[in-house]
């Protein structure tokens, strides 16, 4: 690979990751105590307190807003004029919504047909 070269790699969270003979061995030898004291000190990933948990902003789910029309994706982003690529980015978490586009699926998940009249205004 080059310098100027990305490489994509998809993490699935359903399974869990392959570990070394000797990073297995490890942690099999390790207690529950162990292992509660390895997550409380771990400064890269520290235990968040409820009020910052309260921070986080939940993200526009573009699937289950989709799934709750029950359209395809083809027909989503035609209807509402998304890139399918994009809604296809945003349904696997390669990508984000940006802001605006998390507030157009907030508008689309409460009133679909509000934005559907919308675009069709200036779509004609």
């Amino acid at each position: 690979m080059s310098a100027n070269t990305m490489k994509k790699t998809v993490v699935d969270l359903n399974k869990a990751p392959r570990l070394s003979g000797k990073d297995q061995a490890r942690l099999e030898a390790m207690s529950d105590a162990d292992i509660v004291h390895a997550v409380e000190t771990d400064p890269d990933n520290p235990i968040l307190s409820d009020a910052e948990l309260a921070e986080f902003k939940p993200v526009a789910n573009a699937k289950a807003i989709r799934h709750a029309l029950h359209l395809t994706q083809e027909d989503f982003a035609e209807t509402f004029d998304i890139p399918l690529g994009t809604l296809r980015d945003w349904e696997q978490h390669r990508t984000e919504p940006d802001k605006a586009a998390q507030n157009l699926l907030k508008v689309i998940s409460v009133s679909p047909d509000t934005v559907k009249e919308a675009l069709l205004h200036f779509h004609g």
